[in-house]
Parts: structure tokens; C-alpha cells; sequence
């Protein structure tokens, strides 16, 4: 262990202290595979957040990186580059949407939607200026910026980053009377994730989603939901939202997007929403750059070619009946959809955190949320074997 010692000592010296990682030094990866710089071998159950949904390194999108890279990687929005309009089509088409806005990190794109949506409600439909207002879900978790946490109701993610942006409102995650009841003259928008990836793999009332998407049609509201984490196959359909056939005004994608190589995100909606931004009203250095919109669409053609979206569904049912089958007396509940499923510890039992570490001494990589709750999100690319493989060690750490 004298490598991985040193190379956390560095990270522990040179690094501000604001992540919590397993002791484990990962130097390379392949497929659902990963390697320590021991050389010991990992099953990645984590997906870097489901940012790996097409597994590390992919042929083809590692192809299309090299390629890109060898003729031009940044432009800026100054000028246009040959791959951005090929890479926002691809998207467009697949999701079912008009127009993209490129940027790069999944914060960036819940920022670009906020703004959209704001803007909308003023030029669209006349809430006064400053006066929108942005239902949002207890729980949720959108990203990290101060305007970001400002809607958080988790207090360690706001303590000491105030003053917060005004202009939001949060309800209970899942209730819908609580949604309909929050909505007044001045609502421009309702900000929601399908499954709360975060905040424990929380999956609302089966109906929830459809029934935000009606409110939000009546009460001339955008509903605007972020699957980042959810989305691009995560849950067995492309997007969660298919489950309820919801289709939101607003979807937000990233993670998975970039193919887990480089950071892309986007904020899809139709043409009477974009065109509330005029030139100068909003950009990204890096969004939409060459590099980005080649690894993009690769990422998106390889979800497409081996049907990773199916796997998901099918080994995601098969995962999760294997888990049920272990019958441990130390788990509260089991719950998600796809290959993305949370096993919530019942408390007298300890935090999740030791469990995850046990599994890496087994040779599988996960990781706790909201203390309780494993999480289990492997690349969709992951075999039936592999799977009894995991469930083998997890069914050894949860009896």
C-alpha cells in the first residue's frame, strides 16, 4: 500500500479538505473495470455519479477525442466549429426536443434554465420584473452554486455561503397537493429530479411526474426537470420521465452526456423558450466547444448502438431482484429504477459508510449518500456475470 499512502498524502496536503473519498488510488479503467496503483482489480459500482454510463474509456468515444483533438479542441462562441451542429442535432433528435444550449457542467445547465426561466416569465408571461418565483423539491440537489444552494434544504450545503438568491420555493419531494397548493400568478417555473439521486435514490408516487406536468399546463408554468444523474438510459429508458410519458418544458443533461471523457451539458426546451435569449444574454467560454460536441455525440451514437438503454432496464430488474433475494436483516428498504438503486441501511444498523468501504476490500466500488443509503449505479454496459459477480460480495457484507 506504499503507493496509494503516498499519492493520498499528497492530496491531503496540497488539496482543500471538500470530499470525503475511499482510501483507494484508481490509475486506470476499462469497461465497468478499474485498477488501483497496486494493480488490484475493481468493479466500478459508482460511475463516477452515472457520468460512465457508457463505461470507462469507450472505444468509440475515446476514438472520437482523439480524432478531434488532433484538428482543433476550442474555438470559443466567438465563431462556429464543424462538430457543435452535427452533436446538438443528435441530441435535439434523440430527446425529442427543438433547440439545445451547450454549456459543460450539469451546475451550468440548471443555472442556464433558471435564467431561461425567469426571463420567460417576464417576456412571456408578464410576471413582473424580479417577481418570478421557482418551485423547487425539499431534498433536491442540483448542483453547487450559491444561487444552486440557495434552494437546497440540506443545511450543510448552505452554512456560511449566504446571502442567498431570493425567488424559490420548496415542497415535499413526491407530493403533489403540495405542488398544486404552491403555485401562484407569479410561478414561472417547477424544478424537479425524476428519482433524487443524492438525496438517497428517493422515487416519488407513481403518477407524480404526470401529474406536475399537468399542473404545469394549466397554470401556464414550465416544468423543468434535471436528469442529469437520471438521465441518457441511467434508469432504463432514456429519461425517467418516459415511465410517466411526462415530458417537461425544460430537460437537463449532463454527466453521462460528456460519455465520462470531458464535461458536457445542455439545456433542452422548444423554440418559444429559447428565443428569450438574444446574443450577449448568456454563453460559456467551453460550451459547444469542438472537443466537447465530438465526445457528445459519440457518447450519445454509443447509448444508441448497443442498446444501453434496454440493458439498463432488463439488468436493472435483474440487479435489484437479486438484491431482494439476500434477505438482509440490516436493510430498510431497496428502491430505484434501472441500474440505479439505493439499499438504505436501518439506522440502528450504523451509517452506510463502513458497508462501502467493506465492499472495496471485496473489490467492488460504491459509494454512501445521505449516510444511510449504498448506492449501487454500475456502467450500463455491465454484463449478467458481472452483476452475480457483485451481488456475490454484496450479498457477504449484508448478512
Amino acid at each position: 500500500m506504499a503507493r496509494t499512502d503516498e499519492f493520498i498524502r499528497d492530496v491531503e496536503r496540497y488539496s482543500a479538505n471538500n470530499y470525503y473519498p475511499l482510501p483507494i488510488v484508481i490509475e486506470k479503467g476499462e469497461g465497468v473495470w478499474v485498477y488501483d496503483v497496486e494493480g488490484k482489480r475493481y468493479l466500478d459500482m459508482l460511475s463516477a455519479y452515472s457520468a460512465l454510463n457508457q463505461g470507462h474509456r469507450h472505444p468509440k468515444i475515446i476514438g472520437a477525442l482523439y480524432e478531434q483533438a488532433a484538428k482543433v479542441t476550442l474555438t470559443s462562441r466567438a465563431f462556429h466549429n464543424e462538430t457543435m451542429g452535427s452533436f446538438l442535432k443528435t441530441l435535439c433528435q434523440m430527446a425529442g426536443f427543438e433547440k439545445a444550449l451547450p454549456m459543460n457542467t450539469g451546475a451550468e445547465a440548471v443555472e442556464t434554465a433558471l435564467k431561461a426561466a425567469r426571463k420567460w416569465g417576464l417576456v412571456k408571461k408578464g410576471v413582473p420584473e424580479n417577481q418570478g418565483e421557482i418551485i423547487v423539491c425539499d431534498n433536491n440537489f442540483h448542483g453547487r452554486t450559491v444561487t444552486i444552494v440557495s434552494f437546497s434544504t440540506e443545511e450543510q450545503y448552505r452554512y456560511g455561503f449566504g446571502p442567498f438568491t431570493p425567488g424559490f420555493i420548496s415542497v415535499p419531494f413526491g407530493d403533489a397537493d403540495a405542488l398544486e397548493k404552491a403555485i401562484t400568478k407569479n410561478t414561472v417555473a417547477i424544478l424537479a429530479e425524476p428519482i433524487q439521486g443524492e438525496g438517497g435514490v428517493l422515487v416519488p408516487p407513481e403518477g407524480y411526474l404526470a401529474k406536475m406536468r399537468q399542473l404545469a399546463t394549466e397554470h401556464n408554468v414550465l416544468m423543468m426537470l434535471d436528469e442529469i444523474q437520471t438521465g441518457l438510459g441511467r434508469t432504463g429508458k432514456l429519461f425517467a420521465y418516459q415511465y410517466e410519458d411526462a415530458k417537461p418544458d425544460v430537460l437537463l443533461l449532463g454527466k453521462a452526456l460528456g460519455g465520462g471523457v470531458y464535461p458536457v451539458s445542455a439545456m433542452l426546451s422548444s423554440d418559444d423558450v429559447m428565443d428569450v435569449f438574444k446574443p450577449g444574454d448568456h454563453g460559456s467560454t467551453f460550451g459547444g466547444n469542438p472537443l466537447g460536441s465530438a465526445v457528445g455525440k459519440a457518447a450519445l451514437e454509443v447509448l444508441e448502438e448497443e442498446n444501453l438503454v434496454e440493458q439498463a432496464f432488463t439488468l436493472g430488474r435483474y440487479f435489484k431482484e437479486g438484491l431482494e433475494k439476500i434477505k438482509s436483516p440490516l436493510v430498510a428498504e431497496i428502491r430505484g429504477k434501472g441500474l440505479l438503486i439505493g439499499v438504505e441501511i436501518k439506522k440502528e444498523h450504523g451509517k452506510a459508510r463502513p458497508f462501502c468501504e467493506r465492499l472495496m476490500e471485496l473489490g467492488l466500488l460504491c459509494k454512501e449518500t445521505h449516510d444511510y443509503t449504498i448506492r449501487f449505479a454500475p456502467p450500463l454496459t455491465i454484463t449478467k456475470e458481472e452483476i452475480d459477480w457483485s451481488l456475490e460480495r454484496i450479498a457477504q457484507v449484508l448478512k
